[in-house]
């Protein structure tokens, strides 16, 4: 090689070597095309060109003329596992049908397209004039399954919403049960999205399908290679979030590339680099990573964790208060590597594996109690940080359940005490939400503030200039930290934008400003989200119901949420005093009557808060009232509702229904009761001018 040309890396991951692969693939295409002959050329000469998100991909041309052997080959060559029998099997029939199906249509095939949030691929995609197809094969079936019908419409919905060439295109996804002998007669009507439900059919009429399709639409014709090279902006809740980071994919694959997760890549990066700079300097360092509802800030935390867990004393552990959000993603986690091929390892086992990567943090400080010594774990992150308990909480637990009399400490200042045992260096991060408060004895973000000022001296405090927020809760805590030159300030600690709703960034703005009663805020923002974010509201719970449903696609999850104080809603079969499982809640299928699939269990802000469901349906119950454009806080004691007047009480109340209000993905519907003019509980007063209130918002009646 020339010395010019510099020297070759003597090993290439496999991500550069797919990506030769294609350039010099796309070269010879364009070459062709332009029928010449090349005998000298430059990468470089080249314009940019990014891999597409598949094993295989060609014009349907190259596709028909192609050796099937040569086909299966680059399948072979791009599957990072060893090729089974069965999967072989599977793909050479595949290409089979293909040939067949794809004999007369132009455009672009894709085998093993990556969906990087769903954590696997789709079969084929076959881009043709203004069309995509995405196909699932089910080789050697005879039936349509369930599952594989939500599976085919999950792939469909996954492009339409993350894939950023698929947003205004028209999806016509298709199920093949290869040994079919029957199929669906036309594709359904397009949803306003124009994504269809998918057609069933067996390889023998694939054909047709495909030509039937091509005649439903219109348009001009999809450009193949861009759509294959296309970004794919994947927007995962946090369970996904979870399995794909302990899986070892990067913040990066599994997220937006948008403004919200630049901010989000920006922030890790941020944490990483005080992590680094502590343990280079043997320092002490407290970091607060404050940001809107849904903004990722639980994502940092398990990206840091999964990226350093295996790097001695500096790996993190992720800890947090949540009890139900540790449980879910336990046993999310655990589930997932059951599922992985060639798995020979108990469940008891795996969860054993797993227990580490997220803890509880009531067990972290109790290990703390028991021992003197220091932790193993150099860097702790805890989630929800503003709701670690306060002196008085934390004392009496102490001495009602461990037995010791003697416990001074609110959560906040013992667990860094624990930190603090190392002699060397230690870092702390705190995920803080704002308004998330939502139990007693929850200390706010200001019991950390004063933890570090009052006890830690040598500790170095970084945050964003957005701590201050009123919303933060921080108040006198900071003032303490005036000229301090120990406190520092960085932007990057602040996560602005919300990226749980995919659909409208503006969900909990909004939700935020309906709270405070600031209607002209509320009415202007919602006017944007309704534009993406179907928002409802109804006097009728079977309506609540249907309209999920109506609106639910493939495996989409929906449930139904209420107030812990929302007690008058057992006329209409909703007993928040029955405690959902929060696993079986979040992680059965719809088969499952204790999932939230069911619609008759509702989750309350206690099961909820961290976690996320697709649709949703909130219940107001007359714990909290809209009266004269402010709330009114009530509490159902005895055979009556009396008035909450603390206001730490009001606070958690107001905080619960934020939580819930900001829960759905996609859209929600708000069912508020009728009342009953004959039950004293039930009154129709006690909710009208609640509903009144969100009519007058804009939010329109069903």
């Amino acid at each position: 090689m020339p010395r010019e040309c510099g020297r070759v890396s003597e090993r290439l991951d496999e991500c550069e070597v797919g990506r030769i692969v294609d350039v010099l693939h796309e070269f010879a295409r364009r070459a062709r095309a332009a029928r010449s002959r090349v005998s000298c050329w430059r990468l470089s000469d080249l314009p940019p060109f990014r891999r597409a998100s598949a094993f295989y991909w060609a014009s349907i041309a190259e596709f028909l003329a192609a050796d099937p052997a040569a086909v299966l080959g680059r399948l072979a060559a791009a599957n990072d596992r060893d090729l089974e029998g069965e999967q072989k099997r599977a793909w050479e029939e595949e290409i089979r049908v293909l040939r067949g199906a794809l004999a007369g249509v132009t455009g672009t095939l894709y085998l093993e397209f990556d969906v990087p949030r769903l954590g696997s691929r789709i079969d084929a995609v076959v881009v043709a004039g203004p069309v995509i197809y995405p196909l699932e094969f089910k080789c050697g079936e005879r039936e349509f399954r369930r599952a594989h019908y939500e599976q085919a419409w999950d792939y469909a919905l996954d492009l339409k919403n993350f894939h950023l060439a698929s947003h205004a295109a028209p999806i016509l996804p298709v199920l093949i049960a290869t040994e079919a002998a029957r199929r669906d007669r036309t594709w359904s009507p397009p949803s306003a999205d124009e994504v269809r439900a998918p057609i069933r059919c067996g390889a023998a009429d694939l054909g047709a399908v495909l030509q039937h399709g091509l005649t439903l639409v219109g348009g001009s014709p999809l450009d193949g290679v861009a759509w294959g090279t296309a970004a794919y902006h994947p927007t995962p809740t946090i369970i996904e979030a979870a399995r794909a980071l302990y899986a070892r994919h990067s913040v990066e694959a599994i997220s937006r590339h948008d403004a919200g997760a630049t901010n989000l890549r920006v922030t890790s990066v941020g944490v990483e680099e005080i992590i680094e700079r502590s343990r280079d300097e043997r320092r002490k360092s407290i970091v607060f990573v404050t940001g809107v509802p849904g903004a990722g800030k639980t994502l940092v935390g398990l990206n840091v964790a999964t990226r350093r867990r295996e790097l001695g004393e500096a790996r993190a552990v992720f800890l947090s208060g949540n009890g139900p959000l540790v449980a879910v993603l336990q046993e999310a986690l655990t589930r997932d590597e059951m599922a992985r091929p060639g798995n020979t390892e108990r469940k008891g086992a795996i969860r054993q594996r797993v227990k580490p990567f997220i803890q509880n943090i009531h067990h972290f400080r109790d290990d703390g109690v028991r021992s003197p010594d220091a932790p193993y774990d150099h860097v702790v992150i805890f989630d929800e940080a503003q709701r670690a308990w306060d002196r008085r909480k934390t004392s009496d637990f102490m001495k009602r359940r461990k037995k010791i009399a003697s416990f001074q400490h609110s959560e906040p200042e013992f667990l860094i005490s624990y930190l603090d045992r190392h002699i060397d260096w230690a870092v702390v991060i705190c995920l803080v939400g704002g308004g998330q408060e939502i139990h007693d004895g929850e200390a706010g973000i200001s019991e950390w503030f004063d933890a570090v000022r009052a006890s830690f001296p040598g500790w170095r405090v970084y945050a964003s200039p957005d701590i201050t927020d009123s919303e933060y809760a921080a108040g006198h805590a900071l003032d303490g930290f005036a000229g301090d030159p120990r406190f520092v300030l960085d932007r990057r600690l602040h996560l602005a934008a919300s990226m749980r709703s995919f659909r409208s960034e503006k969900v909990s703005a909004f939700v935020k400003a309906a709270l405070d009663c600031d209607m002209s805020r509320a009415r202007a923002l919602l006017d944007d989200v309704l534009r993406r974010y179907p928002i409802a509201v109804t006097r009728d719970l079977d309506r609540a119901r249907q309209w999920i449903r109506d609106h639910a696609r493939g495996s989409e999850r929906y449930g139904v949420v209420a107030s812990s104080q929302a007690q008058r809603l057992k006329p209409h079969a909703i007993d928040v005093r029955v405690s959902v499982d929060p696993i079986h809640w979040f992680l059965n299928d719809r088969h499952d009557t204790r999932s939230s699939y069911y619609l008759e269990d509702a989750a309350t802000e206690f099961q909820v808060q961290g976690l996320e469901l697709d649709w949703i349906c909130v219940t107001w119950d007359a714990d909290l009232r809209h009266h004269r454009g402010g709330w009114r806080h009530h509490s159902f004691r005895g055979d009556g509702w009396t008035n909450v007047h603390k206001p730490d009480r009001r606070r958690y109340l107001l905080n619960a229904y934020r939580v819930l209000l900001t829960r759905a993905r996609q859209g929600m519907v708000i069912f508020v009761p009728p009342g009953d003019a004959g039950d004293p509980t039930r009154l129709p007063e006690f909710y009208d001018e609640t509903f009144a209130y969100l009519r007058e918002l804009g939010i329109a009646p069903i």
